[in-house]
């Protein structure tokens, strides 16, 4: 494909509640794919389509006021998906991407930056002039992802993980969310 060109095998859109089920699939297909080594095996094995699927129900049912949720899909079903709305930071006017995660299938078709820039597009839409995702220190391969993008790492810093884990995780932040959006 062309630099730049859109893949037609695979559409963007907002996914509805109807489609809980395959974006909690997704989450937890891609978390045991990309987070195998990096968090406790008996964590990612305990993790659950049907508690994901309710609580994908729930946030897309009632989301709130400045948050985004796309998909994206192949013929066969959804493959990747980002969340976002305000900063879990609190700062004015900095938005943060959640979560974002394709999975490793449908990686290296250029959907995880098109659901980033995607995304900010839709949080600056909402009024966002600021961008942040939180990765694990240790995923590497995330690391490039958004330095490849134009995030700007900070220092890691500890925060609260599943089961009770310290995690280091590294905020990556756009400070103008038009670099990504434009």
């Amino acid at each position: 494909m062309a630099h730049g060109s859109v893949d037609t095998r695979f559409v963007l859109f907002p996914p509805g509640p109807a489609d809980a089920e395959q974006l909690a699939l997704v989450h937890v297909t891609s978390w045991r794919e990309t987070y195998r080594g990096l968090l406790p095996d008996a964590y990612l094995a305990r993790m659950s389509v049907e508690s994901h699927t309710r609580r994908f129900a729930h946030s897309l049912l009632r989301p709130g006021p400045d948050d985004a949720t796309l998909a994206v899909a192949d013929r066969h079903g959804i493959v990747g998906y980002a969340q976002g709305g305000p900063s879990r930071r609190k700062r004015p006017g900095e938005a943060e991407v959640a979560t974002l995660y394709v999975l490793k299938a449908a990686q290296g078709h250029g959907l995880g930056a098109r659901l980033l820039t995607q995304a900010a597009r839709a949080l600056a839409a909402h009024g966002a002039n600021s961008l942040t995702v939180s990765v694990l220190r240790a995923n590497v391969a995330a690391r490039g992802f958004y330095e490849h993008l134009g995030g700007v790492a900070e220092e890691p810093r500890l925060e609260p993980g599943p089961g009770g884990l310290l995690l280091q995780e590294v905020a990556y932040v756009w400070p103008d969310i038009e670099t990504l959006a434009g």
